[in-house]
């Protein structure tokens, strides 16, 4: 009795528990410190500091006697920065105290256990027992991480030396704390020595895995012979519930056992030496492997470690004898044992998964099937990623790498999503298993027992009464469940049935059935309300985030094996276990660790899709190829053998290759015959799979969704595609037709709907995005876009050419032509330009890219008029004169002499006319675009244009044009002009300055015509091409037509003036001097005066403001029909 209030005084199951978690939190807390201090960018500055050098190599030499005071030259830096010091130290002294203070509590209960004859079996007091050898790891641990921190001396010394200085005396705990750092200078020793009176309790817990340790440990071959894992092995069981006798050890981590073994045998091993069973149990554990984990990716190995330990004891030879034997078997055989076992457990998973995704009712009665598959998985993944870090000089590398493992771990997770998902079924299943059965056998086991005192009856009447009470209405209500008050009191019951057996009237022992019946109701519980604690108890992979190289090298292995491709989403979930990693204790390293799963997640998806996109790539490469041949550029030759073959010319030489026709590559004589078409669709259909697999999922506060990577990815790779199917080459000005690249874009997009077969992915609101982007000077990121890349050559490589006079503007074939001459052009204009290609141009870049070319071109527009207006200004006082004279010849001549660069005049408004023509073409073939694509819009658009009337507000007028501009519906004012014009107006100019610049302006044109006639490129020409005739002049003087009436109208639309008026006195003066070059000039010098005469005759055709009536008020119609016969006179004479 005494014994048992003991255990209730002194609360064992309680400082277990917490003392448990704390320990976890200090071990956490001490790899923080180690990794901090192992890394010189993130060491405390005042470690790093040179000033600080001859401190810290002081401290470490006296420490933990520090003379403060006599040692003032050594420390006057720590003196000066004492708050700094303070400040960053504070939280690694506390720290250190934390290990203090675990180090005395767990002193504390180990030795009350002692005292109060706890015994220990795994497979009946299952928690106490765990609990105890948890204790004893986690402390160890803690111990070997604090040794291993080079800098511990210092960060204490320096942080006491500051405190004193600061306050005049020093920390009280600091003497305690600076013994106990010396005391474990040489770990294993200390720990050994401490461990020695509880060898007894330690063994005796250790030993009790004999029953469960050697039954996990077995082979593959084991395995298979057992079917283990199976649900198909006997279908007549299939829906009876899992159940044993040892429930909660068989999904107990073989690591953690090893790990108890290896360090509890270490700690406490004068009993190896003593007994039998012990050195049976140690053997089989050294043969597991090289290593066991500490915290994280810091390991121990043990080999090395025991061996030199028990190189200092007497009496060991033999063990160290078995350590070398067991190490050798390691190297030979242990990577191939768990390489056999990751084999069978990927087929086990997978008939596993299978099944209960097929039957998810199975889930609740082979939930122990579950976890246990979980655990093995989660053990052997474990030890690879251990191992594979360091790796023992074998044979047989190939053992230690896995480029299967994307299977195993997409299973688990598979596993673990489905207990997730259908925890309701899980839950109902237990709830009814809990209330109908353990209840009512817990009940009759109470009966049975010979003698039950008072304290254990109320708990476990309390059982049965907390069991019995449950209903499924509670589950269907959505009630949240809480057993941890029940699976403590039998945490607690365990402590007192087994203090003092011999005193003890209750005595789990003697009453292994109640222990077994416990054990199994407990885990019945937390399939109520703890699944998710058991699912990271059992598959928790969160540790894969500290080897990352290892992670990669995986995914690279997995990725270069067709078959595993559609697991390799499981790499980017396992990212989501990684806030498991994080401890309160240490909240510092939280930021860190979700940055570090957050990358390594991206990372992951990032290259399965960028591997995904390569594929699609090619695909869409192949079938553009194919539709490439399609096109009527390539039937040349098709038409020209069939020809020859009517004609029944001769036939092709032997050696001469025959080209094939489209559509041969879909024959096949042979369906075994695998083309590459075939192995790229194989591998599409993989890489979609593992897409396809979640919609989203979670990475500590941040949903992701996969399919959006590939989307993204696939956004960048097609536009950079489509930008180098342009072909553009900057130094030589080559670039595709227009009509190519459209034919190749929709090759491309047809072939991307078939992504749409393998994957739930919205690929047209993808190519939506993609094709508006293009429209844009630059994409979204920040590269050049097919609209620059055609901009700048048309403006470059065709429009500057046109305005040398190599290239013709053609308005009958609606186009440009190249000049017949010797300066040969580099490409063939009328292949960029004809109505055909323009019109794929506004397909491709739409009318926000048609809206930046036109920006472009005004550009060019409004240079050459601000070079206009110089010239004006130059000869002002001329123009003024020739203005209220120009109907006076005398008068006129002189100051026509006086009058320079007419030329350069004539020659800028030729430039302007030729890049408003070229505008007026896009703009046409823009309208026939939006015409096909959305004529509902086009209607309206034309229809609110044709209510516009000279008595519309201008303002009105101009965002009516604007909009139809921008649907390419022609307007009697250019609004882009007169935006362009509008924004040279200077805040010093005036409009009255303006409107008499416009003015002389037109007076410098009109009496600069004459000055054509003498151009030996400016007659007219009309020639034939096949059924097509052509008519231009051959320096493109036919486009000031257009140049002068659309500059007109902006120009006096900006100022709000009449458009017609100024176009009449334009008329007037324009006819007039061309009237005195007849009289005036001698007929050799006016050879091209004709064709001058139609240049009068094009610009009232073309303009919306002028009439022929006023033409020929001013000018009289015989001289254009006289011109019109001379020119087509002088044409029929030259082709004969």
């Amino acid at each position: 009795t005494m014994s048992r209030t003991m255990t209730y005084q002194h609360k064992l199951a309680e400082k277990l528990t917490i003392l448990n978690e704390r320990g976890q939190g200090v071990l956490v807390r001490m790899n923080y410190i180690k990794k901090m201090c192992s890394d010189p960018k993130l060491k405390p500055s005042c470690l790093t500091e040179k000033s600080m050098e001859t401190a810290v190599k002081y401290i470490n030499k006296k420490f933990p006697n520090i003379d403060f005071r006599g040692s003032s030259q050594q420390l006057s830096n720590i003196q000066r920065d004492k708050s700094d010091v303070l400040k960053h130290l504070t939280s690694y002294y506390h720290s250190f105290l934390d290990v203090m203070e675990f180090r005395d509590h767990v002193y504390e209960l180990l030795n009350t256990i002692d005292a109060c004859q706890c015994f220990f079996n795994i497979t009946l007091n299952f928690d106490f027992t765990k609990n105890y050898l948890d204790l004893i790891v986690t402390y160890t641990s803690v111990i070997i991480m604090l040794s291993r921190i080079d800098d511990k001396k210092v960060l204490v010394g320096m942080y006491n030396c500051a405190h004193e200085m600061s306050n005049g005396n020093t920390d009280p705990a600091y003497p305690r704390l600076g013994q106990m750092l010396l005391e474990y200078d040489h770990p294993w020793k200390k720990l050994t020595e401490e461990f020695g009176p509880h060898t007894k309790s330690v063994t005796e817990a250790l030993l009790s895995l004999q029953l469960v340790y050697p039954r996990r440990n077995l082979p593959a071959e084991a395995w298979r012979g057992a079917q283990l894992l199976s649900l198909l092995s006997a279908p007549a069981t299939m829906l009876g519930p899992v159940s044993c006798e040892t429930i909660p050890c068989e999904y107990l981590a073989m690591e953690v056992m090893e790990r108890w073994i290896i360090l509890g045998f270490l700690l406490c091993h004068s009993s190896l030496n003593t007994n039998p069973p012990s050195q049976d149990l140690w053997k089989m554990a050294l043969r597991s492997g090289m290593c066991v984990s500490l915290i994280r990716d810091e390991v121990l190995f043990f080999h090395k470690t025991i061996e030199d330990f028990f190189d200092t004891l007497k009496g060991y030879n033999k063990r160290i004898a078995d350590i070398k034997e067991a190490k050798e078997n390691v190297i030979i055989s242990c990577g191939a044992i768990h390489r056999d076992r990751r084999t069978y457990l990927r087929g086990a998973l997978k008939e596993l998964t299978n099944i209960l995704e097929d039957e998810p009712g199975l889930l609740a009665p082979k939930a122990l099937f579950v976890f246990m598959a979980l655990s093995f998985s989660r053990d052997e993944i474990l030890w690879l990623v251990r191992h594979s870090e360091n790796v023992p000089k074998t044979k047989t590398p190939e053992d230690y790498m896995d480029s299967q493992m994307a299977e195993l771990l997409f299973y688990m997770e598979k596993l673990r999503t489905m207990m997730r998902r259908h925890s309701r079924i899980i839950q109902r299943y237990h709830l009814q298993y809990l209330a109908q059965f353990d209840a009512l056998a817990l009940n009759d086991t109470m009966q049975t027992l010979y003698v039950c005192p008072e304290e254990e009856s109320v708990l476990m009447t309390s059982f049965v009464s907390t069991l019995s009470g449950m209903t499924i209405k509670q589950v269907e209500n959505g009630e949240e469940f809480d057993f941890r008050g029940l699976r403590l009191d039998w945490l607690r019951l365990q402590v007192q049935s087994y203090t003092s057996v011999s005193k003890a009237p209750l005595s789990l022992k003697e009453s292994p059935d109640l222990a077994k019946l416990m054990n199994m109701t407990t885990f019945h519980t937390m399939m109520m309300d703890n699944i998710q604690g058991l699912l990271q108890e059992t598959s928790d992979l969160s540790t894969l985030c500290f080897y990352p190289r290892i992670m990669e090298k995986m995914f690279n292995q997995s990725c270069e094996e067709v078959q595993m491709q559609r697991y390799l989403i499981a790499f980017p979930w396992i990212c989501s276990h990684f806030s498991q990693c994080s401890d309160p204790l240490c909240p510092e390293e939280g930021s860190a660790l979700e940055k570090k799963s957050l990358k390594y997640c991206i990372a992951f998806l990032e290259e399965i899709a960028k591997q995904t996109c390569n594929v699609i790539m090619e695909i869409c490469a192949e079938q553009c190829n194919l539709s490439d041949q399609l096109l009527p550029k390539h039937c040349a030759q098709t038409i020209s053998k069939a020809r020859n073959k009517k004609q029944k010319k001769q036939t092709p030489r032997k050696n001469e290759v025959q080209s094939e026709k489209p559509g041969t590559e879909s024959q096949r004589k042979d369906r075994a015959i695998v083309t590459n078409m075939d192995k790229l669709h194989l591998t599409l259909t993989e890489l979609c799979a593992s897409f396809s697999h979640s919609h989203h999922f979670t990475v500590w506060d941040h949903t992701i969704i996969p399919a959006e990577f590939l989307l993204a990815q696939l956004e960048i790779r097609l536009a950079r595609t489509i930008v180098r199917m342009t072909d553009y080459n900057q130094s030589t000005q080559a670039i595709s037709r227009p009509s190519d690249l459209l034919a190749g874009v929709r090759a491309y997009m047809t072939s991307l709907q078939i992504l749409t077969r393998y994957i739930s992915v919205d690929v047209t609101r993808m190519l939506r995005s993609l094709l508006l982007q293009q429209t844009q000077p630059l994409d979204s990121q920040g590269e050049q876009t097919v609209t620059t890349l055609y901009t700048n050559w048309y403006l470059e490589g065709l429009l500057r050419q046109a305005s040398s006079g190599q290239i013709i503007h053609s308005p009958n074939m609606r186009c440009f032509m190249n000049q017949s001459n010797e300066n040969e052009t580099s490409f063939s204009a009328q292949e960029y330009s004809d109505i055909k290609e323009l019109q794929a141009l506004a397909e491709l870049i739409g009318p926000y890219g048609m809206k930046f070319l036109s920006e472009n071109l005004m550009w060019h527009i409004t240079s050459q008029v601000s070079e206009l207006k110089k010239l004006v200004i130059e000869n002002m006082d001329i123009l003024v004169q020739m203005r209220s004279n120009f109907d006076k010849p005398e008068k006129m001549a002189d100051l026509k002499k006086r009058l320079p660069a007419s030329e350069n005049v004539l020659k800028r408004m030729t430039i302007i006319g030729v890049i408003l023509s070229f505008r007026a073409m896009t703009q046409d073939a823009l309208r026939e675009v939006m015409q096909n694509h959305c004529p509902f819009l086009i209607g309206p658009i034309e229809c609110l244009k044709d209510f516009i009337s000279p008595e519309t507000d201008i303002k009105v007028t101009l965002n009516v044009f604007e909009l139809a501009s921008a649907a390419g519906v022609p307007c009697e004012v250019d609004p882009a002009l007169v935006s362009a014009l509008a924004n040279m107006r200077t805040d010093n100019s005036s409009t009255d300055e303006e409107y008499k610049l416009a003015c002389l302006l037109l007076v410098y044109i009109a009496v600069s015509l004459p000055v054509l006639a003498l151009d030996a490129n400016s007659y007219y020409s009309r020639e034939y091409g096949g059924k097509l005739r052509t008519q231009w002049h051959h320096n493109n003087i036919h486009c000031l037509a257009t140049g002068i009436n659309q500059l007109v109208a902006a120009m006096f639309t900006t100022l709000n003036k009449n458009i017609e008026e100024h176009l009449k006195e334009f008329l007037l003066v324009a006819s007039s001097t061309l009237l005195q070059l007849g009289q005036n000039l001698e007929r050799i010098e006016s050879k091209n005066r004709e064709s001058v005469y139609l240049l009068l005759h094009l610009i009232v055709e073309e303009s919306p403001f002028l009439t022929q009536d006023m033409l020929e008020s001013c000018f009289p119609y015989v001289l254009l029909r006289n011109a019109y016969r001379e020119v087509y006179k002088a044409f029929i004479l030259t082709t004969g």
